[in-house]
């Protein structure tokens, strides 16, 4: 079974910095695609930053410059550097993760619980 846990989240003034982490556990052989999605109230859930295997990111135009997505494959993490953050940032933020989960190549797709980032003005 695979687990998805974000952490990093909490309160921050706008133009300040914030790191969400997302660790994946259980059984995980490698980790393929990994991505950032928020939910603002009352908003649908967006994709904000992904990173393939490959190293290769993609960024949601609003936080480009600003949002940097980093991954350890040692450490089965995911990171996302959030810089000059703005109220409009504000949101639950999910990781999200397309894995194998082993030797045969079975895959397994899913979201952490979500994480809060509130930032104010």
């Amino acid at each position: 079974q695979v687990q998805l846990v974000e952490t990093g989240g909490g309160l921050v003034q706008a133009g300040e910095s914030m790191r969400l982490s997302c660790a994946a556990s259980g059984s995980i052989f490698s980790m393929i695609t990994m991505a950032w999605y928020r939910q603002a109230p009352g908003k649908q859930r967006e994709l904000v930053a992904s990173i393939s295997g490959g190293g290769g990111t993609d960024y949601e135009d609003s936080v480009k410059g600003r949002f940097t997505i980093a991954r350890d494959n040692a450490k089965n993490t995911v990171y996302l550097q959030m810089n000059s953050l703005k109220t409009v940032d504000s949101g639950v933020y999910y990781c999200n993760a397309d894995l194998v989960i082993d030797k045969w190549g079975r895959t397994w797709s899913g979201f952490g619980q979500g994480t809060q980032v509130t930032v104010s003005s």
